[in-house]
């Protein structure tokens, strides 16, 4: 790893922390709320691809889990990782991994319709479904119940999808973010 990487590395993981600053939106039928916190997540993977987009989320994780209070609303320590949060926090790794691995794949050719059906398709339907059901076993719901849950976080993350989208998109072809990242 250079000290370029390390860099950027850490960047991004102080940017999903910042994004932890703005307000959850509780939802009154469920436990887990609606978080800004997956742009960083979808950004991660979009920016710096595959194995430091997923470093990145994984030392924000470790510090959550060190009991940094950096997730939305002030909360972090090892408990939110055996809470109805606990699905979605075991995915982002894994969601930036995988479209940072689209963005790997494509990385000459890039353009917002690549970024944006990666982030749709990884970013927001397997998390929220695949989150959802991890919520749903840990408190216990219906898997019906999880999966319709689920629907609830859908408009919200396909903004902060196309947001990501569109910020990845114009720094990624953008010459002088190109040459920051040789």
């Amino acid at each position: 790893m250079t000290t370029k990487n390390l860099i950027f590395t850490a960047l991004m993981t102080a940017i999903i922390a910042v994004l932890g600053f703005v307000p959850s939106i509780p939802l009154p039928f469920m436990p887990v709320p609606i978080v800004v916190q997956n742009i960083g997540i979808f950004l991660a993977g979009i920016l710096l691809g595959r194995k430091y987009g997923t470093l990145s989320v994984i030392v924000f994780l470790l510090l959550v889990a060190a009991g940094l209070p950096l997730l939305s609303g002030g909360r972090g320590s090892i408990g939110s990782f055996a809470g109805p949060s606990a699905g979605f926090l075991f995915l982002y790794p894994v969601v930036a991994y995988l479209i940072g691995l689209v963005r790997d794949l494509y990385y000459n050719k890039i353009n917002l319709i690549i970024l944006l059906g990666a982030t749709l398709v990884i970013g927001v339907l397997m998390l929220d479904i695949v989150g959802t059901i991890i919520m749903g076993m840990i408190t216990n719901l219906p898997f019906t119940k999880s999966i319709t849950f689920s629907l609830a976080f859908i408009p919200g993350d396909v903004v902060k999808a196309i947001i990501a989208s569109v910020v990845g998109n114009i720094l990624l072809n953008h010459t002088r973010f190109q040459q920051l990242l040789k």
